[in-house]
């Protein structure tokens, strides 16, 4: 479980990141902070690892103040990975899976071996190992960036907009893949993005930020299309937009789904 308990973050220059946000993470889901620039989501999904820490205020790893933990130690123990990857160049890829169970002492051997069945549970092929990451196209990458913050099985995984530089087929693939390894591991993961869509694919439960870290609604995705908590919500889940109101129509004796526009989005299932 993760806590924040009303933590702020305020910068010399006088601006303000977070004020007061509180917020429990239960174990073995995944949170999704959403919202757009300046709501404060990577911030937050920083201080869980001590990249950021708080002006004021506590977070909490099963109610153990994370201020009282070596930061390197802590964050040997989380998963994190982020956009850009941050993939060493001049390591083969199994051996950037293996370097942070190498770091704790695992030995290189057992460490590789590890790493290869990481490659198989993300989905990518044994034969990648020994290439580098300038010969992988940007979705291996990511997986790869995945196998490795899963490398020393962490509790708590950290995602901040991994997807986001990705094209939009090989995205979908990872979510649907993060989805899969989620049901399998349960871990207690917290994504950041700026896209609802993508939220509430990922989601057990989403959070929508505003300007500050003032969350307007924290609820299952279910729930928020549902019923938004105030016009904030409504209008930037595109409650009242076409693609959100959608409709049944018989095609030649099929129950096809349509849009706000008529457009089709699917079958209805038999």
């Amino acid at each position: 479980m993760i806590e924040f308990r009303d933590v702020s973050k305020r910068y010399p220059d006088g601006t303000v990141a977070v004020e007061s946000f509180s917020f429990v993470v239960p174990s073995h889901e995944t949170v999704v902070f959403v919202g757009s620039s300046g709501s404060g989501k990577t911030t937050l999904l920083r201080m869980v690892n001590r990249m950021v820490d708080p002006t004021s205020g506590t977070v909490l790893i099963d109610d153990q103040d994370v201020q009282q933990v070596d930061k390197v130690q802590l964050r040997r123990s989380i998963g994190y990975v982020l956009q850009g990857v941050g993939l060493l160049p001049h390591r083969t890829i199994l051996d950037n899976v293996a370097t942070v169970p190498m770091l704790r002492g695992v030995s290189r051997a057992h460490a590789r071996k590890d790493a290869l069945g990481l490659l198989d549970r993300v989905g990518l092929d044994r034969a990648l190992a020994t290439r580098y990451p300038s010969q992988l196209s940007g979705g291996q990458q990511q997986r790869v960036g995945v196998a490795r913050a899963l490398a020393a099985d962490p509790n708590i995984l950290l995602m901040d907009e991994p997807f986001g530089a990705v094209d939009p087929i090989v995205r979908a693939e990872l979510q649907v893949e993060l989805r899969r390894l989620q049901s399998e591991l349960g871990k207690t993961t917290v994504f950041v993005t700026h896209d609802v869509d993508e939220a509430f694919k990922i989601g057990d439960r989403v959070v929508i930020l505003s300007a500050g870290g003032r969350i307007e609604q924290a609820d299952t995705p279910e729930r928020i299309v549902a019923h938004p908590a105030n016009d904030f919500v409504a209008d930037f889940i595109g409650a009242r937009s076409a693609r959100r109101t959608l409709r049944v129509q018989d095609v030649d004796g099929r129950e096809v789904v349509v849009d706000g526009d008529g457009r089709p989005v699917g079958m209805l299932a038999t």
